[in-house]
């Protein structure tokens, strides 16, 4: 498939260097490039295996690109409309991404799950689900999760399941990807500073199922107005879950019940409060979704409900750390959208000292402050976003609010706002770019600070 083929792979990050080592094991030729001028050539040889052929460049591309390769392969964080590689693009080479490449060499079947929200939460679980039900060598967790889908691809075998955390920015760069149970979890505006426009963000996310037919299956959120106008278009055979009202196919929440409606039948498969440790709504979804992924895939009733019964939220998402001196910490550092942190502050049920700002993402942050709901006593604001939340606050009548220039100075002030009996919660609304690499250092960094209180 790729035997021989001059291949460039774009970003020298984890996914990048997973590329590059497949590909080699595949016969292909790679050039291995990063813009970042203040990296040198030989650091990214480094971080390649000793018998690599690759010949790594950094800095300024080299001349003629579309006369000396034949397929480039993009890391997800570089733009697909960079005039560069719109040139590629017109000049007939194909354009890849992680995703793509990982699928061509994909041997089993596939799970793939995206949404603005949730999408961590849902494929962990659903990992864990597939887990039980094969055993563990069987199953690849991958994607946006942190592990790429390029290092685990060649591990597959036809009784293998490979779950996917998929982002937007991966989805751009797919053309054959096609998964046997895929998810919607919900959509809601972000990176509009990559997309540009709330369409192009949408159609980003609707292309998980681009390639699927009535064999597959595709689930949805029957919430969300863009996944409900989807579900009427939709290639696969759709599966709804509903939190807000109660369907006549497919699966929703009845009081405290998640129950689910099949040919006329209505049958109760757990309580919220007691089958779950998951909090707020926001993961009562996450549940719904994983049931109809895993059943979607012919994983047994039980096996499913025992997973989710001793399931517990994954690390940086509405994350419970400590209590200190009569008050409780919770991490959400992957709130990093509006929508995200507007699920971690209807998590809590006390008044609670909020850590919100970070990188400027172009989003807007009115339905953030107007769910505050009387339960933020304090906003303590970070990063490049300060200025323009306190104004969005301000506007919408809450003046509680606090400058910090650093991240200790914040932790510091937020410790000595709070109350017993009060929550500190991260959550951001904010990517955390500019003050920290990514979002889980800022939660590690948030942790250790509780934790050494």
């Amino acid at each position: 498939m790729f035997m021989d083929q001059r291949c460039l792979v774009v970003g020298s990050g984890i996914s990048g260097i997973a590329a590059t080592e497949l590909l080699e094991r595949m016969g292909a030729r790679v050039l291995l490039y990063d813009s970042n001028e203040k990296l040198m050539a030989e650091e990214v040889k480094k971080k390649l295996p000793p018998d690599s052929k690759a010949e790594c460049v950094t800095g300024a591309l080299p001349e003629k690109l579309e006369e000396k390769v034949d397929q480039v392969i993009l890391s997800p964080g570089v733009p697909t409309d960079l005039p560069w590689v719109n040139a590629l693009r017109e000049a007939g080479i194909p354009i890849l991404g992680e995703i793509e490449l990982g699928f061509l060499v994909e041997k089993g079947q596939v799970i793939a799950i995206t949404g603005t929200n949730g999408k961590t939460t849902t494929t962990t679980l659903v990992g864990e689900i597939m887990k039980a039900h094969l055993g563990s060598e069987k199953v690849f967790v991958v994607g946006n999760i942190g592990n790429p889908y390029t290092l685990e691809a060649s591990k597959t075998a036809p009784d293998t399941v490979t779950v996917g955390e998929i982002s937007s920015f991966q989805l751009e760069t797919i053309h054959t990807f096609r998964p046997k149970v895929s998810a919607i979890l919900n959509i809601t505006p972000d990176h509009l500073n990559r997309h540009h426009t709330m369409e192009a963000y949408v159609a980003a996310k609707q292309d998980i199922a681009r390639n699927q037919t009535k064999e597959d299956v595709c689930v949805l959120n029957d919430n969300d107005p863009y996944t409900e106008e989807f579900a009427a278009r939709c290639g696969a055979r759709v599966v709804l879950f509903s939190s807000q009202r109660e369907l006549s196919e497919g699966y929703f929440l009845l009081g405290d019940k998640i129950c689910k409606a099949e040919g006329g039948c209505v049958e109760e498969l757990l309580d919220i409060h007691k089958d779950m440790n998951l909090v707020g709504m926001c993961n009562v979804e996450n549940v719904m979704a994983a049931i109809a992924i895993a059943e979607g895939m012919g994983v047994p009733r039980e096996t499913i409900l025992r997973v989710i019964a001793a399931f517990h939220a994954v690390e940086h998402r509405i994350e419970f750390v400590a209590t200190k001196n009569g008050v409780d910490y919770y991490n959400d550092s992957k709130g990093t959208n509006p929508d995200a942190a507007i699920q971690g502050i209807r998590a809590m049920s006390k008044p609670t000292v909020l850590i919100g700002g970070g990188y400027d993402k172009q989003s807007e942050y009115d339905e953030w402050i107007e769910s505050f709901g009387g339960k933020v006593k304090w906003l303590v604001l970070i990063g490049q976003t300060r200025e323009k939340i306190a104004a969005c606050a301000r506007a919408h009548g809450f003046e509680k609010i606090k400058f910090a220039d650093t991240f200790e100075e914040c932790l510091k002030l937020c410790t000595s706002l709070a109350e017993k009996g009060d929550a500190v919660l991260l959550s951001p609304a904010c990517a955390s770019w500019g003050m920290f690499p990514n979002y889980e250092v800022r939660g590690k960094i948030f942790k250790e600070y509780v934790n050494g209180l």
